[in-house]
């Protein structure tokens, strides 16, 4: 399939000055050494462990490359540019680890706010994870079925009602809640609240929006459920489709517990998958509302063919593309250039506290086949227009 369409980069990289797409090249040429990122890693905790000052080097460097900012205000300058291109923003408060139940109710505050401060529609999206409004262990004792305490049950009923408080505040605010995936072996309770949201927030449009990671070897089915469940009833499913994000973590576990990897084999099994879950969305695409997030120019090229297929309104906003900030522009700008829906993952949260988000965006880089090279490669294509310029 030819992609011709990501190939400007006077599109991809309008927005950014020379020593933006300087610094972003320099970024991805460090990343492309496994064994410098490794060592980086490594140097970089050690200094934050010394309580080093190196606040002002990260900022200006693999923070500004990834993030929006330490807070909303700060993020308001990318929102806004990004706009200017066509494409919404998604703020993602990236902060981890809080397990309490006021941490709890503090993310639940934090996104009501987020929802409140749509009043431009710059940001039709919001998001959270399940396990930063509640915790983990009861998700999991739900998902396996067992009875719960009395205590347990009260609490389970904290988490439901935060769900509802965002979701309720999101339908209200014409703005659509992603529900981020979780591992497999608490997905099952958060897939029992998704499609009770389905019935009470559903019915006029997507507010709710579970999320599907196609290296699950049970999701296509996973879909052709619901598609089953609710194709008689009057509601829409939302669906954000990614590849996954707990491949080590799932393949350790199976294999420590000694049951089989709900993880497909190969990274070409999950692409297969990822593709065949667009391919049956789209032929249920008056069910099924669809956001993308992929890097992948391949996926995204065959979501375009299935738009053109289906005859679907690119403007109603039953698709939706997406990729993560500092990333893949050649993809996010070029399809918001063509008139499609375009959101950007805007993570955002302090310095110290968005590290482990920065280290996995290096990781990952360092990982995925090709990502890093192709950046690179873009990178240098853009330099060379600009010098001919000249």
């Amino acid at each position: 399939m030819q992609n011709k369409i990501f190939n400007n980069t006077e599109i991809a990289f309008k927005n950014k000055s020379f020593l933006d797409l300087l610094r972003a090249y320099l970024i991805f040429k460090i990343i492309s050494f496994p064994v410098l990122v490794t060592i980086g890693k490594y140097v970089l905790l050690l200094l934050l462990k010394a309580k080093f000052p190196i606040k002002f080097l990260i900022k200006s460097s693999i923070f500004k490359q990834f993030c929006g900012g330490e807070n909303e205000d700060e993020c308001k300058k990318t929102i806004d540019n990004l706009r200017t291109s066509g494409i919404y923003s998604i703020l993602d408060y990236s902060v981890e680890g809080l397990v309490s139940n006021k941490s709890f109710d503090n993310t639940v505050l934090r996104t009501l706010n987020l929802i409140k401060l749509n009043t431009s529609n710059n940001f039709p999206f919001i998001v959270f994870k399940p396990t930063a409004i509640g915790e983990f262990k009861l998700y999991e004792k739900v998902s396996s079925n067992k009875k719960l305490s009395n205590k347990e049950a009260i609490e389970w009923g904290s988490v439901i009602n935060r769900f509802n408080l965002i979701c309720e505040s999101a339908l209200k605010n014409n703005v659509s809640v992603l529900i981020d995936a979780e591992e497999s072996w608490i997905q099952a309770s958060v897939d029992e609240i998704f499609e009770n949201l389905i019935v009470k927030y559903n019915s006029e449009r997507t507010t709710v929006y579970n999320t599907v990671q196609a290296y699950r070897v049970d999701r296509l089915n996973y879909i052709k459920y619901l598609q089953n469940k609710f194709e008689s009833k009057k509601v829409y499913i939302g669906i954000k489709l990614v590849r996954g994000a707990y491949m080590e973590k799932e393949r350790e576990r199976s294999y420590k517990l000694n049951y089989a990897s709900p993880i497909h084999n190969s990274k070409n099994d999950t692409d297969v998958c990822f593709n065949d879950c667009i391919n049956y969305m789209f032929e249920h695409i008056n069910l099924f509302s669809i956001f993308i997030g992929t890097h992948n120019e391949e996926s995204n090229a065959l979501a375009i063919k299935n738009i053109k297929n289906h005859n679907v309104n690119i403007k109603d906003g039953k698709v939706w593309f997406s990729q993560l900030y500092g990333m893949s522009d050649h993809i996010s700008y070029n399809l918001s250039f063509n008139g499609y829906r375009v959101a950007k993952y805007l993570p955002f949260g302090p310095v110290k506290d968005v590290i482990p988000y920065l280290l996995r965006r290096a990781d990952e880089n360092t990982s995925i086949e090709g990502q890093t090279s192709r950046e690179l490669l873009l990178f240098k294509k853009e330099f060379k227009r600009r010098k001919s310029l000249l």
